[in-house]
């Protein structure tokens, strides 16, 4: 008995290192695949400005005025804009040209293709929105400059698109708001140099999208217009943002459903709500979002820091994302998962299924928070967070001490972690803290020297 008993016992025991190891590299293994997680940023090199006037740059130059556009801020120059657009759309290397000193009032406009290779959208001037809800084309209500259906196209300048939105912020309804500028289902596209103020509601709208690169742009609008998001990123893959400065009254980048690739590099965020995956699984929905990189990265006194935020009921999947040299200057809420996201006047009904949200990893994130909690993930009971990894992590709270908040969320870190993270465990799990700088054999012999749970 004793000796069957003994058998029995070592099997066990064998069986535990051998799941404790599998654990551990699986780990290892998630933190290489964040690590390498990467999208290019390389694409067609943008055009030199002011390249038309080249004799070699074979360019066609359709300029607004030859249209009958004015450029006073008063006169309606809507009509110019849409005849100037279809002849530059139908006309191999042409250049749309908004010229610099003036500012062109233009109504509800979509500008869409197919158009001919080669096009440039050259914005130099200033193109304005009415500022009254009575004169907006009520055929056209959730939109402003809509660019759809493009392959191919550059849009450049120094000059400015202002939504005029003060108006429809005092009435602080999301409904018939317009946002600034779509670009949607479209392929291979530059944007550079815009600077985009002022939106009825969402400034800089990327849709059903596929290889966009976005640098140098400038977002504004005042902290407290309501649900101006900077740049929202939704149905689209390979879009690359860099260089860009984003301060809005709400999320300074948003990105939702059925996006994968996306990459967010030198990025200055304030005012707003941060950076956001979501919200995502609004109305039961499915929403499915992938490999998000966000590297480099200065976020100044905003009321989220990195965030993702999902609504209960809702079902897919947040997986491969990873945040990284980020700073922050009085940031509420610096790092955060909510999957109980609940943006209604009336509470949300619980939920049991959640978009479910695995391979997140926050690394080098430091700075100071407003609120006590600076890490908090709340996750769903019944579809937990897993894999949450945080390496050199170091958030203070100037007045006070900075907390960690867990539910139902499993992980483990490397490094420097403070706030200390001791609710973001995985007991049950095998996990151990893993040195980045340790390589395969050293993994090796440490699991042969013994197999601990361990917390971070």
């Amino acid at each position: 008995m004793n000796k069957l008993f003994l058998v029995s016992f070592l099997g066990l025991l064998i069986t535990a290192y051998a799941v404790a190891g599998n654990m551990l590299y699986d780990n290892f293994n998630i933190l290489g695949e964040l690590e390498d997680l990467d999208i290019a940023e390389e694409g067609a090199e943008l055009l030199e400005d002011p390249f038309w006037i080249s004799e070699r740059g074979g360019k066609v130059l359709v300029n607004v005025d030859s249209f009958g556009a004015v450029g006073d801020g008063v006169s309606d120059d809507t009509e110019a804009f849409r005849k100037a657009w279809n002849t530059s759309c139908s006309t191999p290397k042409s250049v749309f040209l908004i010229p610099p000193g003036r500012r062109y009032l233009v109504n509800a406009t979509k500008f869409q293709g197919p158009c001919a290779d080669r096009l440039v959208v050259q914005i130099d001037g200033t193109i304005v929105a009415p500022d009254e809800p009575n004169d907006w084309d009520p055929k056209l209500p959730r939109l402003w400059l809509d660019f759809s259906k493009l392959k191919g196209v550059v849009f450049q300048g120094n000059g400015v698109i202002d939504g005029s939105g003060s108006k429809w912020w005092a009435s602080s309804c999301k409904k018939n708001k317009s946002n600034a500028l779509t670009i949607e289902s479209s392929s291979s596209i530059k944007v550079k140099g815009l600077t985009i103020q002022n939106s009825q509601q969402m400034n800089f709208v990327i849709s059903r999208c596929d290889s966009v690169r976005v640098s140098e742009v400038q977002v504004s609008c005042p902290g407290d217009s309501p649900n101006t998001d900077g740049i929202h990123i939704t149905g689209s893959t390979n879009v690359v943002l860099q260089d860009s400065k984003i301060g809005t009254g709400d999320d300074c980048i948003s990105i939702v459903n059925a996006s994968s690739a996306i990459k967010m590099k030198r990025i200055y965020c304030g005012p707003g709500h941060g950076v956001s995956i979501g919200s995502l699984g609004k109305d039961n929905s499915t929403a499915i979002v992938t490999k998000v990189v966000l590297d480099t990265a200065l976020l100044r006194e905003t009321t989220n820091g990195v965030r993702i935020k999902t609504w209960q009921g809702g079902s897919g999947y947040v997986r491969g994302v990873r945040f990284e040299n980020v700073r922050m200057e009085d940031v509420a809420n610096p790092i955060i998962i909510d999957q109980f996201y609940c943006d209604s006047p009336k509470t949300c009904q619980n939920q049991t299924s959640a978009v479910q949200i695995s391979q997140i990893m926050y690394r080098n994130i430091s700075g100071t928070t407003k609120s006590k909690e600076a890490m908090k993930f709340a996750c769903s009971d019944t579809t937990p967070c897993s894999n949450i990894v945080l390496s050199n992590i170091n958030l203070e709270k100037k007045d006070g001490t900075a907390e960690t908040y867990c539910n139902s969320a499993q992980g483990f870190g490397t490094g420097i972690i403070n706030p200390s993270a001791d609710c973001l465990n995985s007991h049950d799990k095998g996990y151990i803290l893993i040195d980045h700088k340790e390589n395969n054999a050293e993994l090796a012999e440490r699991i042969g020297d013994r197999i601990t749970h361990t917390e971070l």
